[in-house]
């Protein structure tokens, strides 16, 4: 089987490409992927303990890009 050479770009360019709903499949190599089954996704409550400029610096952050703090 023939592997189809893949167009290759920054990461930069992949994740702008991506973020305005562009066809990005000329950049992945399919012919390798694996279909994962439904994972099981148990959680644990952790604590976890950041200096106050991490905890505001992600703030920053998640408001940059809309994610609403609940």
């Amino acid at each position: 089987m023939k592997r189809k050479i893949i167009e290759k770009i920054t990461a930069k360019r992949f994740d702008e490409k991506f973020d305005n709903n562009e066809n990005i499949d000329d950049f992945l190599d399919f012919s390798t992927a694996i279909r994962l089954k439904r994972l099981k996704t148990e959680t644990k409550k952790v604590n976890v303990d950041f200096p106050e400029w991490i905890i505001n610096s992600l703030d920053e952050e998640a408001k940059k890009i809309g994610v609403v703090n609940l």
